[in-house]
């Protein structure tokens, strides 16, 4: 089984449209919220990602991509730049894509539906292509020419690292030397964000993880992609090494569609660890998923307690900066995990107004931490009980 390393990050986010910007971001633990473009006149505020200029550096048609498939393109892009993959150095039939979301297509989907049933018009010729849930990885494989094993995992809220660590077994497997994975959404239509709102758990101004007063999560997109290769492949070509993805593991809950099972969260949080061969007290850093809803702060907290006992790192959630990715979260919260590393520094927990007795751990409130840190940890906990957490090295 071969080492897996990551060599290249990309990000497309509320506010920060490349990976230097994203960190300046998340240190600064500053959110960027506002009311929808799709529902200016309501009372939902959500993290949009607001850059008009990004359809102009597409290597493709923008018109024929969904808006997750353009964010995913975009990332996938800066990621394979900063990685320093090309033909000439790679082998591109050995190159997977495997880009995780949650509900691809959403908003042509809505366009489309709109266009059907409110003005009685045909749909566009390009509505299929454009909704189907594998749309983002094929144009992330014809923008860039990689023509390995290509595909979409959809699981909810756990879809981008759930496809980051499956491109990783694809790498020790040997059915790929490289592999571009992390997580695309773009959900911000009226149609999903109404359907969201009638859950009565959308955040009414921003998220609080883990912090007394907080009133639910605040729905984002964007995406969060890194290249992953095996060493010796990295090596050869003489890249330079983000991280090493030292363990995955994933699991299900197996009880509810929507309350969080601590003991799912334990349980995966355990197998990481071991999959890395890693103690408790190796973790120095814990990238929550951390939604700001009372029943998954507090689980996702009792489950730390269990899986690390005495031995509990600095936690912080990126989610209190850039919202609710869903599928894209865990692709942009493992990005966020890498650079924590490589910057020596723990991004804080925004928003942050006072101790929940049942949230008491260290969250890092709204100030950044310089730290020592050598393993950090990654959660992602989805609808459905679909549990999966990544542990990166330096």
């Amino acid at each position: 089984m071969r080492e897996v390393v990551a060599t290249g990050l990309g990000v497309v986010a509320p506010g920060a449209s490349d990976v230097p910007a994203f960190w300046r971001l998340l240190r600064a633990g500053q959110a960027v919220t506002a009311p929808p473009s799709a529902i200016p006149e309501g009372k939902i505020r959500v993290a949009e990602v607001r850059d008009t200029t990004l359809t102009d550096r597409l290597p493709v048609k923008p018109a024929a991509l969904d808006r997750s498939a353009q964010f995913a393109v975009l990332a996938s892009g800066e990621a394979l730049s900063m990685a320093g993959i090309s033909a000439e150095n790679t082998d591109l039939s050995r190159v997977a894509v495997i880009i995780g979301n949650g509900g691809a297509g959403l908003t042509s989907l809505d366009e489309q539906f709109y266009r059907l049933y409110h003005d009685q018009s045909r749909p566009h010729p390009l509505s299929v292509s454009k909704s189907m849930p594998s749309s983002s990885a094929s144009w992330v494989s014809i923008a860039y020419g990689l023509k390995g094993p290509t595909f979409v995992i959809a699981s909810a809220c756990a879809s981008g690292t759930h496809a980051t660590g499956i491109g990783a077994e694809l790498i020790k497997s040997g059915l790929a030397d490289v592999a571009v994975v992390g997580g695309a959404e773009a959900p911000l239509n009226r149609g999903t964000l109404l359907a969201w709102e009638t859950m009565r758990i959308l955040a009414p101004d921003v998220c609080r993880p883990f912090s007394k007063g907080r009133l639910g999560l605040l729905l984002g997109e964007g995406a969060g992609i890194m290249v992953l290769e095996s060493a010796d492949h990295a090596r050869a070509r003489h890249a330079a090494v983000l991280a090493r993805l030292a363990g995955f593991a994933c699991s299900a809950d197996a009880a509810d569609m929507f309350n969080p099972s601590e003991e799912g969260m334990t349980l995966v949080m355990n197998a990481a660890l071991r999959a890395g061969d890693l103690l408790p007290g190796d973790v120095d850093y814990i990238n929550a998923h951390g939604t700001g809803t009372l029943a998954n702060d507090r689980a996702e907290t009792a489950a730390i307690k269990a899986a690390f006992g005495s031995s509990v790192p600095p936690i912080s959630a990126s989610k209190s900066v850039t919202g609710h990715g869903l599928g894209a979260a865990g692709g942009i919260e493992a990005v966020a995990t890498i650079l924590s590393l490589l910057k020596s520094e723990i991004p804080p927990t925004a928003n942050y107004l006072e101790p929940d007795p049942e949230c008491d751990l260290d969250y890092v409130p709204n100030v950044a931490r310089p730290a020592v840190l050598r393993a950090a940890l990654s959660n992602s906990f989805a609808f459905g009980g679909l549990n999966a957490s990544l542990v990166f090295t330096v």
